[in-house]
This record gives structure tokens, C-alpha cells and sequence, in this order.
């Protein structure tokens, strides 16, 4: 075939052939496989039809044989062996200087190994996360590229090209860092999602379990919070979610088992926020929270057999009157609100104190713009998190700007109230109690750690530091007069 392809795909499940399509809308040439072989020949028959510029293989020969130099393969396969699996089969058909892209949901440490494995190869790899779903696919995705920096300039047209764009025209889509870190910076988004989701369903547990509110209040009040400062896609399904019918014109999500499922991105988080010692627990409750979830069985039994708080409001557990519901919902939407900048501010801890870890030179402002449009957690705030980090490049904390910090003061009386009246209700609410409790521990200049590191001093002579005393000199205390003078030979804080 003489026809070449700019770029060529492997792959064709829902996000792969989204992908290929959105490729040929942006006027590119795209070579497509498949394993299972069948599944290209539907694909050209059906959704490709008819596109010329959308061209088959039925092997992986002719597949890299369409490709124009330098060659550019994307694999939109299942993350893990699959992914490697492929690239062995790739490498004998391809020449120094072609470019490998993983698209999939890939762990990061495997996406620093294949871009120092196949540098040796002299093929050049990219490990590039991609989010907005199906239809982000289609129409335009976020997109946060990593891996060999000699391979940006070769796809970065195609790239930034199909990727969403702000309101401004810009692409969602820009150079993250080296090796691993665009697949870091997409499982981060993944867990920031995590919290997004569980904060949004407590307040919609709040409403239903709480104030007894209908699916169809719910809708209007998610509606009227979507046109203010909380508009987002998450927020604008959840306002479509509660709307739609069942068959019987019940609402749809009240027949829906409540187990929740997971991938493994949410955990991943969770635990490199453990290995680095950066305390992220709002996504930690929100994997916690979907675990929980999954214990069905064992939760009907408990509510059968462990009591509670007695029901005191109008049709539901929370003691408010109906004509203070309006200003309850209002304490609600900034309680959500300022839980979510706490989601947020702890996601950018984690990869501050990763890319400190691994050398990466992150745009943090960069990558806010990243999640403006396309992916699952865009919201409005996220220009006034690349306002924080234009202003102040070395920010810290997203709680320590001016525009953040004003937020939550503005907004913490309303957390608080609305954190109480659901403990007191028994309606739990953990990822909105674990963001406040970290603001509160944050802003707390002296915690109980002091405690703590006597109590470790005192049974496993640990040391710790004196506030009279300057910092990384340690001291170990005989508290009971026969411990001896020796402390243990290292220290941990």
C-alpha cells in the first residue's frame, strides 16, 4: 500500500477507536491494529467507514509498514504485561529514533522503566496519561505526557491537536517531565477524582439520608450549584444522574446497588502518598470509603443490629426546619466547596513532593491548565489554581494563597455546622471530616507530636528533638530509671 500514516494505533476498544477518529478529524492519517484482527475489519466497516484516511492492518508487519518515519505507534491496551508484551513485538520492526506511546492507565514506575529500557533501544517512549472518558476521546481529551523529552517535539503537534481546549483556545495538553511523570501526574488526577466523586455523594447522602430530600430536589439544588463557583463535570453529571428515570420513571440511581468499584488508581495515590510521607487522607478515606462500600452483605446486617441517632428533622435525621433548609444547602455547597480545595491542595502536595524525589521539573500551573477541559475532575476553580502558581511559582501549599485562603474562610463556618449536624445525625461523612481535620491540623502550630515522640522515646528509645535546641539534634530520656542510657541507632520522623 503506498498510502503512509502520520501516526498508527494499536488497540480498538471505545477509547482507542475515539482516539483514532478525533486523530482523523485534525486532519491526520492513522494506521489501526488489533489482536483480535476481526475487530478492524468492524471498525473500518462501521464508525471508520467510508474514511479513506483511516487505514487496516491484519498484522503487525504491514501495520508498522504504513507508518511514515519517524515512526509514532500509540497502544491504547490494557495497562501491565500487555503493554509490554507489545513493545517486544514492536521492537523488531521499528529503527532508532520511533516513538512508542502508552495512552493506558499505566503505573508510573513501569512507565520510568520502559523509557530508560527502550533509550537503550534508541526508541524513543512517552507514558502519557488520558482522561475525559469515552467522549473526552472523541472530542478533544486531557492529555499529560511523559517519558524521553526527544519525543516530544515529534508528537506534540498530533497531541495537542486532538486534546481539549480551554475557553481561551489553549490545549490541554503540555510536557510534563521525564520518565514516569506524566503517568504520576494522571494517577494523581485519578486520585483527586476519587475525592471529588465521594465529596459529591456525601453531600447527596446529606440531602437524601438527612433532609429527606427527593431526586428530583437534588437535581435542582446540583443544577443551581453547577451555574456558581462548584460548576464542574462532575457536579453537572451528578445534576443529569439524578434527573433520569428508571423504566417504571423512578429515578434511575435509586435502583443501583450501592457497592462501589475501583481500578487501582485511587490506592495508588494513596500509597505513594505513604511511601513519600505526604499526607493526602482525603483520597485515602475516599478509597477507604469505596472498600466500605463493596462490604454490602455485612452492612445490611449491621444496620439491623447497631443503633443510632433517633430521626429528629422532616423526613429525614437532621434536625433542620424547613425554612432553614435553603441556608442548611448553602452551609452544604461551601462545605463541599472547601473540601474541595483541600482535595486539590493535597494532590499538588503529593506531586510536589514527588517530583522532589525524582528530579522531575514540574509546571504545576501547567498542569492545572492540563485538567481545564477534557478530564474528569475539570472545574472552574482550576484557572484560579494556575493564577496561584503564576503568581508564585515556589507556592507551597494552595491553602497559603490569598485567593484559597479566602475561600475557606469565608467557607469554614459552613463546614464546621454541616460536619456537626451529620455526626450528630449519624449520616457519615468522612472525606468531608478528614478535609477539615487536616485544615485545622495544617493550620495548627503545635499538634500532639510531642506526646507521641516521648511515648516512642519511652518504649523504644527513639530520641527526639527539643524546641530549645536547634534542629536534627536528638536526645534520649531514662524515664523509668532502669532503661540504661542507649537510644535506638536510627531515626524515623
Amino acid at each position: 500500500m503506498s498510502q503512509t500514516a502520520d501516526i498508527g494505533l494499536i488497540g480498538l476498544a471505545v477509547m482507542g477507536q475515539n482516539l483514532v477518529l478525533n486523530m482523523n478529524d485534525n486532519g491526520y492519517a492513522v494506521a489501526v491494529f488489533n489482536r483480535t484482527v476481526s475487530k478492524v475489519d468492524e471498525f473500518l466497516g462501521d464508525a471508520a467507514k467510508g474514511r479513506a484516511a483511516i487505514l487496516g492492518a491484519r498484522s503487525m508487519e504491514e501495520f508498522v509498514g504504513l507508518l511514515s518515519r519517524p515512526r509514532k505507534v500509540m497502544l491504547m491496551v490494557k495497562a501491565g504485561e500487555v503493554v509490554d508484551q507489545f513493545i517486544e513485538r514492536l521492537l523488531p520492526l521499528l529503527q532508532p529514533g520511533d516513538v512508542i506511546i502508552d495512552g493506558g492507565n499505566s503505573h508510573y514506575p513501569d512507565s520510568t522503566r520502559r523509557t530508560r529500557y527502550l533509550k537503550e533501544k534508541g526508541i524513543l517512549f512517552i507514558g502519557t496519561g488520558v482522561s475525559g472518558g469515552e467522549e473526552g476521546a472523541r472530542r478533544g481529551p486531557s492529555i499529560m505526557p511523559g517519558g524521553n523529552p526527544e519525543a516530544w517535539p515529534l508528537v506534540k503537534p498530533i497531541l495537542q491537536a486532538i486534546s481539549a481546549k480551554t475557553d481561551s483556545g489553549e490545549a490541554c495538553c503540555e510536557w510534563v517531565g521525564d520518565e514516569g511523570a506524566g503517568h504520576y501526574v494522571k494517577m494523581v488526577h485519578n486520585g483527586i477524582e476519587y475525592g471529588d466523586m465521594q465529596l459529591i455523594c456525601e453531600a447527596y447522602h446529606v440531602m437524601k439520608a438527612g433532609l429527606g430530600m427527593s431526586a428530583a430536589e437534588m437535581h435542582e439544588t446540583f443544577a443551581d450549584w453547577n451555574s456558581g463557583e462548584l460548576n464542574s463535570y462532575l457536579v453537572e453529571i451528578t445534576r443529569d444522574i439524578l434527573a433520569f428515570k428508571d423504566g417504571d420513571g423512578s429515578p434511575l440511581v435509586e435502583a443501583i446497588m450501592d457497592s462501589a468499584g475501583q481500578k487501582g488508581t485511587g490506592k495508588w495515590t494513596g500509597l505513594s502518598s505513604l511511601e513519600l510521607g505526604v499526607p493526602v487522607t482525603l483520597i485515602g478515606e475516599a478509597v477507604y470509603s469505596r472498600c466500605l462500600s463493596a462490604m454490602k452483605d455485612e452492612r445490611v446486617v449491621a444496620s439491623r443490629l447497631l443503633a443510632g441517632p433517633e430521626a429528629s428533622g422532616p423526613g429525614g435525621s437532621l434536625a433542620v426546619a424547613t425554612d432553614d433548609r435553603a441556608a442548611f444547602l448553602e452551609d452544604l455547597r461551601r462545605a463541599l466547596l472547601a473540601s474541595k480545595i483541600v482535595s486539590y491542595a493535597q494532590g499538588y502536595m503529593l506531586m510536589r513532593e514527588a517530583a522532589r524525589e525524582a528530579g522531575w521539573e514540574l509546571n504545576y500551573g501547567g498542569i492545572a491548565l492540563m485538567w481545564r477541559g477534557g478530564c474528569i475532575i475539570r472545574s472552574a476553580f482550576l484557572g484560579k489554581i494556575k493564577e496561584a502558581f503564576a503568581k508564585n511559582p515556589y507556592l507551597q501549599n494552595l491553602l497559603l494563597d490569598d485567593y484559597f485562603r479566602s475561600v475557606i474562610e469565608r467557607c469554614q463556618g459552613s463546614w464546621r455546622r454541616v460536619i456537626s449536624k451529620a455526626v450528630e445525625a449519624g449520616v457519615p461523612v468522612p472525606a468531608l471530616a478528614t478535609a477539615l481535620s487536616f485544615y485545622d491540623g495544617y493550620r495548627c502550630e503545635r499538634l500532639p507530636a510531642n506526646l507521641l515522640q516521648a511515648q516512642r522515646d519511652y518504649f523504644g528509645a527513639h530520641t527526639y528533638e527539643r524546641l530549645d535546641k536547634p534542629r536534627g539534634e536528638f536526645f534520649h530520656t531514662n524515664w523509668t530509671g532502669t532503661g540504661g542510657k542507649v537510644a535506638a541507632g536510627t531515626y524515623e520522623a
